[in-house]
C-alpha cells in the first residue's frame, strides 16, 4: 500500500475527532466525580470483566494498558478513597483481588448511567464514522484482489 486517498485520510480524522470527543467527555464526568479518568477506567474494568475473569491486578493492567506498579498504584488510590478493596485470592494467596466497595459501585453507576446517555447520541456519529472507514477498507480490498486477480491470469 503506497499512500491512502483523501477520502480514506478524512475517515481516520472523523474517526478519531470523534473518540476523542466521547473521551473528552468521559474525562470531564469522571472528574467531576471526583476521580481521574484511569480511575474510573479501573472501577468499569473491575466491574465489566467477563464472568471468568478475575479481578487481578495483572488482569486489570492488561485491561488498562498499564504497567503493574501504576496499576498498584491506582488501586492504593481507590483504595484510599473507599472504592475498592483488597484481597488475597482463594486459590493463589499470592494474587491481589481487587472488589468494587458500595461507595465504588455508587459512583461507577453515576458514571455509567452518564456515559450511556451520551453513547445515545455520540454512539451513532461513531458508528458512522467506523463503517465509512470499514467500507473504503472494503472497497480499497476489493479492487486490489481484482488487480491481483487480473495479474494472475495474465500470467498464466
Amino acid at each position: 500500500m503506497d499512500d491512502l486517498s483523501l477520502e480514506q485520510y478524512r475517515a481516520l480524522a472523523e474517526f478519531r475527532f470523534q473518540i476523542r470527543r466521547f473521551l473528552a467527555f468521559s474525562e470531564e464526568q469522571s472528574r467531576a466525580a471526583g476521580l481521574e479518568p484511569r480511575q474510573h477506567q479501573l472501577l468499569l474494568a473491575v466491574k465489566g470483566l467477563p464472568g471468568n475473569v478475575r479481578a487481578t491486578i495483572g488482569e486489570l493492567a492488561a485491561r488498562l494498558q498499564l504497567k503493574h506498579h501504576s496499576t498498584v498504584e491506582l488501586v492504593d488510590r481507590l483504595e484510599k478513597a473507599g472504592y475498592v478493596s483488597r484481597a488475597a485470592g482463594d486459590e493463589d494467596r499470592r494474587q491481589v483481588m481487587v472488589h468494587l466497595t458500595p461507595s465504588g459501585s455508587r459512583v461507577l453507576r453515576k458514571l455509567s448511567i452518564e456515559h450511556h446517555q451520551e453513547l445515545e447520541v455520540a454512539g451513532p456519529r461513531l458508528a458512522k464514522a467506523l463503517r465509512s472507514i470499514a467500507r473504503q477498507h472494503a472497497a480499497r480490498r476489493s479492487g486490489q484482489g481484482a488487480g491481483q486477480r487480473a495479474e494472475g491470469t495474465s500470467a498464466a
